[in-house]
């Protein structure tokens, strides 16, 4: 990896600290907004750079189109292991999450009859520990980096702040959307234009089954 700027390294420590508090990558708009920028298109060159130095994959056409391509590891603490501590370091505890398909109207998201398969993920890839992987439908979350196909990492919970994504079934539907509460309703928001948000009034026909805290997209792995 070629040596990064200051300006670099500071951009880049704010995507992995996006990525540790929300599961997701920042937009360029939420980048530029942190760090005093005139506009989004100065982050955009910023993230150019950082993809040419290859830190970075850039996926065009979605607003938080951002991965860490590889770890990155702060040279002055490696220098500072033996090399024991380095090989201790390597090694790490491993999850055994299942992978969930297509869910069953009106049964539990994990009945084994929704389980296709195990993966076995390193745990310190998500910002918090999930539970399980669902596989995603659609493109209705393109411009949040969610994909059709992608494996959307999940920590089960009955509860979660506006703006995070979450994994709601609503009726006998299970969907990933926004989540925005409101006093009286609940509205679960898309990140596709093409797609409208789903009003929900009715507290009976809801119910959140998790909160969104990392991706898997072809083989790769990303917070």
């Amino acid at each position: 990896m070629r040596e990064l700027t200051a300006r670099q390294q500071e951009i880049l420590e704010l995507i992995k600290q996006h990525i540790l508090n929300t599961g997701f990558p920042p937009t360029r708009a939420e980048i530029a907004n942190q760090l005093g920028f005139k506009s989004a298109n100065a982050a955009e060159e910023h993230l150019k750079a950082l993809a040419r130095k290859g830190v970075i994959e850039l996926t065009s056409g979605t607003s938080r189109g951002i991965r860490l391509k590889q770890a990155i590891i702060d040279a002055r603490d490696a220098l500072s292991q033996t090399v024991s501590q380095v090989v201790k370091t390597a090694i790490v505890a491993t999850l055994n999450l299942p992978l969930v398909g297509r869910v069953s109207a009106g049964s539990p998201i994990l009945a084994l009859e929704h389980i296709d398969s195990h993966f076995a993920v390193d745990p310190n890839l998500f910002g918090d520990t999930p539970d399980y992987l669902l596989r995603v439908r659609g493109l209705s979350m393109r411009d949040a980096g969610i994909l059709d196909g992608d494996l959307l990492a999940v920590k089960k919970t009955t509860d979660a702040r506006n703006g995070q994504i979450v994994v709601a079934r609503i009726g006998d539907d299970v969907t990933v959307k926004r989540l925005r509460k409101y006093s009286g309703h609940v509205e679960l928001l898309a990140e596709n234009p093409d797609y409208q948000p789903i009003i929900v009034s009715n507290p009976n026909e809801f119910s959140l089954e998790g909160i969104g805290v990392g991706l898997i997209r072809a083989g790769k792995t990303f917070s």
